[in-house]
């Protein structure tokens, strides 16, 4: 089996992480959570908040944890499809 090499998984990769940051926004958003506090709740920065919630930075899945937790959902509720 021929594995892709990162340039023509660039355009799924990229895809993951907006889905994640639409669904990060949309539950801060419904917690009443501006970026700021919930950066300050899981150790981000407010403009590495930014960058996650549109896509154009990727995490750790160590911070994807993190994030879980400020936000009160299970890592596979913050990981699930809003669709």
């Amino acid at each position: 089996m021929k594995r892709d090499n990162d340039q023509d998984r660039a355009p799924l990769w990229k895809a993951r992480r907006e889905r994640l940051g639409r669904r990060i926004r949309s539950l801060r958003l419904e917690r009443g959570l501006s970026q700021e506090a919930l950066g300050l709740e899981c150790g981000l920065s407010r403009n590495m908040l930014i960058g996650i919630e549109w896509g154009k930075r990727g995490l750790l899945f160590e911070r994807l944890e993190d994030i879980a937790d400020a936000l009160g959902v299970t890592l596979q509720d913050l990981l699930a499809s809003e669709d």
